[in-house]
């Protein structure tokens, strides 16, 4: 029995671009598909923000699970968009259906949207009103904010001024890496092709900085729909890499967008 392997970039329609994500397709019958701890030390000797397991639990529902370098998270949006690629370029599901996951989040999903991009339905992640620590603010090279928010899940919400304000960050991780939660901080765009910019810090995941995260637009979404009254708003994550996420927020949930391409597919030797 082999285990298929995909080293994926999501949300970006180019190569070495967005975020990167492994998949693993786990049989339902090898017994990893319930071993963690085999799940989080294979995601360390990848290394890569992400590593995905998804395994097919024949009822019409994929059981995903997602792990940093270090922790088991409860939410990741690029690796799910990577984990919907995967299945239908790869065959193990027809393009035209609906990729229903069953995660740590409830039942997430996928489909083909009409301009032929991933849609994701994740929930919305919509943060209230809360001070951030100042020893935190300190160590993201932040001294001036226009709100800061936080959701449950450990997320925090930090809004700047300016573009700029975002882009220059140069934060010291070293005093955050005992935190267990992350920093989702934006500002509005200059370019007007898109309605905010962002970054992501969680250091105390194994992730300094993530390249395009999924789940940080589940906060951004619902925050700026509702500053901007607008539907559905645009949002450029200015990494290295880059990112471009549409976002929809509606009720409870909130529809990502987003493009994925194949960097390279193979086997485990094990």
């Amino acid at each position: 029995m082999t285990t298929p392997i995909f080293h994926i970039d999501a949300f970006t329609a180019e190569l070495f671009g967005g975020n990167s994500a492994a998949v693993v397709v786990l049989d339902a019958s090898d017994s990893r598909v319930a071993d963690a701890e085999w799940m989080q030390r294979f995601a360390g000797e990848i290394n890569l923000s992400e590593t995905a397991f998804v395994s097919d639990l024949g009822t019409g529902t994929w059981s995903l699970r997602w792990f940093t370098p270090t922790v088991e998270v409860q939410l990741c949006g690029h690796a799910t968009l990577a984990t919907a690629h995967v299945l239908w370029s790869g065959g193990y599901l027809a393009s035209d259906l609906i990729a229903r996951f069953s995660t740590r989040s409830g039942e997430l999903t996928a489909r083909r949207h009409d301009t032929g991009r991933i849609e994701l339905g994740l929930p919305s992640l919509a943060a209230v009103a809360a001070p951030c620590h100042d020893d935190v603010l300190r160590a993201l090279g932040i001294t001036t904010t226009v709100f800061e928010g936080h959701h449950p899940l450990g997320y925090h919400l930090i809004v700047l001024e300016t573009e700029d304000a975002v882009r220059t960050l140069a934060p010291d991780f070293a005093p955050l890496r005992h935190r267990d939660e992350s920093y989702a901080v934006t500002a509005p765009s200059d370019d007007p092709e898109f309605d905010f910019v962002s970054r992501y810090f969680a250091p105390g995941h194994g992730i300094d900085e993530d390249p395009v995260t999924g789940s940080a637009h589940c906060v951004f979404g619902p925050y700026w729909a509702q500053r901007l009254d607008k539907q559905v708003v645009i949002g450029h994550q200015i990494s290295v890499r880059g990112g471009v996420v549409e976002c929809e927020p509606l009720g409870d949930r909130v529809l990502l967008r987003g493009n994925a391409v194949t960097v390279f597919a193979g086997a485990l030797s094990f």
